[in-house]
């Protein structure tokens, strides 16, 4: 019934009969011919295109969490921008990109040619930038959480710098002392007492 009612209507199939097959034979050697020019096309732009970074600008939080997410459609959209003919339905996405990062996307050129593009997934290009950059999503929490680095770092720093201060004046009070004690000693031999210390 329903290669009775659609297939056959819509032309999308035909019935086994010793005359289609003949007229199937002879036109398959002009689709495998197609098909080994389109797959040569393909391969030709998988050498250029394959391992190249695309950048998408999208609105998110402070987590990372998108606003919205990055379709198959918007991946297409930067890869054409960048100067290759891509469409949406040669995107292989299987879920929406729904954060900020760096993201492998398979996209398939030809059935039997395929790459991977990566999607870097920022709110600024200065992030973007960043991001490729450290190889990981930049996210205002990690900010934070560097900025209280620095900060503990340099507080560590401005102690160990007031203890090598302090450590500076003792070992220089120390050292006083002793030569003090040292120049009194030599006064003392010089009276013509006897020490045995020196």
């Amino acid at each position: 019934g329903y290669a009775r009612n659609f297939l056959l209507p819509q032309n999308k199939a035909l019935r086994a009969t010793n005359a289609n097959r003949a007229q199937f034979e002879t036109q398959r050697s002009h689709l495998e011919a197609e098909n080994l020019s389109r797959r040569g096309e393909a391969e030709q732009v998988a050498v250029k295109l394959d391992g190249l970074t695309f950048h998408v600008i999208r609105q998110a939080g402070e987590s990372g969490q998108l606003y919205g997410s990055v379709s198959s459609r918007d991946i297409a959209t930067a890869v054409t921008e960048a100067g290759f003919t891509v469409g949406r339905n040669q995107v292989v996405l299987n879920t929406p990109i729904k954060t900020l990062g760096l993201h492998a996307i398979r996209v398939a050129l030809h059935p039997d040619v395929s790459i991977t593009v990566t999607a870097n997934v920022a709110r600024t290009a200065d992030e973007a930038a960043l991001q490729l950059e450290r190889g990981y999503a930049v996210t205002d929490i990690d900010r934070e959480a560097e900025e209280d680095a620095a900060e503990a770092a340099l507080a560590a720093a401005e102690v160990a710098l007031a203890l090598a201060d302090d450590k500076t004046a003792e070992a220089e009070a120390v050292q006083g002392l002793l030569e003090e004690e040292v120049a009194g000693q030599l006064t003392d031999g010089d009276d013509g007492s006897e020490n045995k210390n020196t």
